[in-house]
């Protein structure tokens, strides 16, 4: 052996040890032997590229677990910049079901998510002649403590999404299972200062960790009962003084439950499977559709007072994969959703339209199939990029026994169509493919374009090309600037020509006499061309951004305007021979605004955060009526004390600014007197503190509406202008959590 060598070799094995542990002696004077790496960035890919767009803002499980107790996840959304709370319409009908409205584009045109594959239910709820449903909407599935952050993504960051996404998209991302035991129980209570308001008492669980060693579960469970307002909570309030007073905010009883299977087949690839089954039933306040004084409902509200008569069942299976691959990342999802809608039967005529009109029980059935797949591929070369390819395919068949039975004997027959025991059925389906890029221009720089093609079984193609640039001026100044595309296809209800709404005059648009309105097959998938523009700046915890945003709506779906025929026959000679409507589409809306955010740290415990948004217009350019009655402005200002490291204490501020109602009446008749109040700015404040225990406990107790104001619904923006809803007064409230 020669043992030089040998020696030698051992030598030069010692110094690559020491040069590696970076503590290296060569000799009694330090020599700095410090190896600098090249460093290594990994580019995101175009989805990830987006939340940084500056219509995105990120609400982190600290961020729910420092703000106020909420049972629907809509109430802390609502104080992102760009949301609000509204009905589905500007009619003010539903007043009290108010649903997340992102840049004032209205409640249909938000499309929620949960882990990233969309929730549907809302569709299961007729549709009303205004654009309204008797729905709490979609935001309310998923407890509040079992959140592990929301994306909340506007404008052209949202049009990625496809059908439903021209306003915003939702994302409530769940708590994953975990590689360790772990469970959390919580407990929530509110008392009102106002006896007539409605109560809170809410219960939920999570438990997530290992089964095996490439198997882990999660498991999470929501008991929840708010009671409904009192019958009188409204009384003396009401346009007409003469009239039974307008319903306030319903009740609801929540049970949730959701399971997760993650199985790490290796090192490179996951299989999780899902299973969710969900109850909400209301507790009747006594609302209906266009007129809770109506003289069609006098014979039901009563006995139904307190009692549920409405109760939507969802179920929610799905199947995820996720790969990570040498050549990139890949994505496969199948989801299956199912929604049972059972009601007591409600009018499909005239004033009575979405009243109670009896006893009996109907179910709507809506089932909902999602496959997705994408693949996203690095590439090097003369520029660095992250390329995704995708498609999806979605199916929506609903069997509705009750929508579609208006018979047509009084007023006359309506060509195409029977009088009586028409299908219960109807049906779409959208395949989609998708194709984006993020491209690092130079350092500083990213460009990512995007082009989505939809075909829609009905409406036929739709393209969604995008654009999206982020820019740094500096190390603190970033630009950033997008324009997209959004498209929104029509519902099953505007589509079905066997849906049939009737009335005897007060509902038609410039007609006297009977009207139709019907389903139209013809209808163009509505369009919104968005843009955004946005400079932020950041240094030393300070943050502080502003953006201006536009969308410019085509082929807006709305109730008709212009009788297309008359129907022929009818029974009542009063009535018969009614107009026909159709739904229609729009030709040009428009909704323009500013959004800002300033983050001030006030010191190393104390932070400032305050957002804003501006509605510059929101408006039907045929009729001039808004899209929805939102406010002019709304802030929001939070200060955010840590106390200590176990008690952290809130202060907050909403300040609404004016909100308007629309100009015409039902018939285009231009309103005046009441029906055009506008409700002044008002500012809603709030205190809350939570508290750790230690060993896993921690409490919570607060104010909201400290200062007591409120808010009465009036009636429908037809008789009270913008004065639509319930604003509950001052509400205290205390909470309790153990993590384990």
């Amino acid at each position: 052996m020669n043992t030089g060598h040998g020696v030698w070799a051992l030598n030069r094995l010692a110094l690559a040890v020491l040069l590696a542990g970076g503590s290296v002696a060569l000799a009694q004077e330090p020599v700095d032997q410090t190896v600098e790496l090249e460093e290594t960035r990994v580019m995101a890919t175009a989805q990830e590229e987006l939340k940084q767009a500056p219509g995105v803002s990120v609400i982190s499980a600290e961020d729910i677990r420092k703000a106020p107790p909420a049972n629907d996840l809509a109430d802390i959304i609502r104080k992102q910049p760009g949301v609000n709370l509204t009905g589905n319409s500007g009619s003010g009908a539903r007043g009290n079901n108010r649903q997340i409205d992102i840049r004032g584009m209205g409640p249909e045109n938000t499309l929620i998510l949960v882990d990233g594959k969309p929730v549907s239910s809302r569709n299961a709820v007729r549709y009303g002649w205004r654009g309204d449903r008797d729905t709490r909407g979609d935001s309310n599935w998923v407890p509040a403590e079992q959140v592990e952050r929301i994306e909340v993504l506007r404008g052209p960051a949202a049009a990625r999404y496809g059908s439903g996404a021209a306003g915003g998209v939702i994302n409530i991302i769940t708590k994953k299972a975990d590689l360790e035991h772990h469970g959390n129980l919580s407990l929530y209570a509110n008392a009102p200062q106002h006896s007539e308001e409605g109560a809170t008492r809410r219960f939920n669980f999570g438990l997530s960790g290992p089964l095996a060693e490439n198997l882990s579960y999660r498991l999470y469970g929501n008991l929840n009962k708010t009671d409904a307002d009192d019958e009188d909570i409204n009384s003396g309030h009401t346009v007409d003084p003469t009239a039974r007073s307008t319903a306030g905010r319903e009740g609801v009883r929540n049970r949730d439950i959701s399971s997760l299977l993650s199985w790490r087949l290796n090192d490179e690839q996951s299989l999780d499977f899902e299973a969710g089954f969900s109850r909400q039933g209301n507790i009747y306040a006594g609302d209906s559709m266009n007129n809770s004084a109506s003289a069609a409902l006098a014979g039901f509200r009563s006995p139904w007072l307190g009692r549920e008569t409405n109760v939507v069942y969802r179920e929610s299976y799905a199947i995820t994969h996720h790969g990570d691959w040498e050549f990139g990342t890949t994505l496969n999802y199948l989801q299956y959703e199912k929604t049972r809608n059972r009601r007591l039967q409600e009018g499909l005529a005239g004033g009575p339209e979405g009243n109670i009109n009896g006893s009996l029980f109907g179910t709507i059935e809506l089932q909902s199939t999602t496959a997705h797949s994408e693949v996203n591929l690095p590439l090097s070369g003369a520029l660095e990029q992250v390329l995704t390819l995708g498609a999806e395919w979605s199916e929506q068949r609903m069997d509705d026994p009750f929508s579609n039975t208006q018979t047509t004997s009084e007023a006359g027959s309506v060509p195409g169509i029977s009088g009586s025991s028409r299908p219960t059925d109807s049906s779409a389906r959208i395949a989609s493919v998708f194709i984006e890029d993020n491209i690092e221009l130079r350092p500083g720089t990213t460009l990512t374009p995007g082009l989505r093609f939809d075909r829609h079984s009905v409406v036929g193609g739709n393209w969604s090309p995008s654009l999206n640039l982020s820019h740094a001026l500096s190390d603190e100044l970033v630009l950033k600037a997008g324009i997209a595309r959004a498209y929104k296809a029509p519902n099953l209800f505007q589509l079905n020509p066997n849906y049939l709404l009737y009335s005897r005059g007060q509902g038609c648009w410039g007609a006297g006499g009977s009207c139709y309105l019907q389903g139209n097959d013809g209808l163009d998938a509505e369009t919104s061309i968005n843009k955004e523009l946005g400079i932020e700046f950041k240094r030393d915890g300070w943050v502080a951004g502003i953006t201006w945003f536009r969308n410019d709506y085509r082929n807006k779906i709305e109730a008709g305007r212009t009788a297309v025929g008359s129907a022929t026959g009818g029974s009542n000679a009063g009535y018969a021979n009614a107009d026909i409507f159709r739904w229609e589409n729009v030709p040009r809306a428009v909704v323009e605004g500013l959004e800002g955010n300033l983050k001030v740290p006030l010191s190393p415990a104390l932070d400032w955060s305050t957002n804003f948004t501006y509605m510059l217009q929101s408006t039907n350019k045929q009729t001039g009526e808004p899209l929805s009655i939102i406010p002019e402005f709304t802030v929001n200002s939070t200060l955010d004390w840590q106390v200590s490291e176990p008690l952290a204490l809130q202060a907050t501020v909403t300040w609404y600014g004016r909100q308007t109602p629309g100009k015409y009446d039902y018939q285009g008749n231009l309103l005046s007197g009441d029906a055009r109040r506008e409700i002044s700015p008002y500012a809603l404040a709030g205190l809350n503190g939570t508290y750790r225990l230690g060993d896993g406990w921690s409490v919570g107790a607060g104010v909201n509406n400290l200062f007591d104001k409120r808010l009465y619904r009036e009636g429908n923006a037809v008789q009270a202008g913008a004065y639509t809803y319930n604003e509950p007064g001052r509400t205290f409230y205390t909470s309790l959590s153990y993590d384990f």
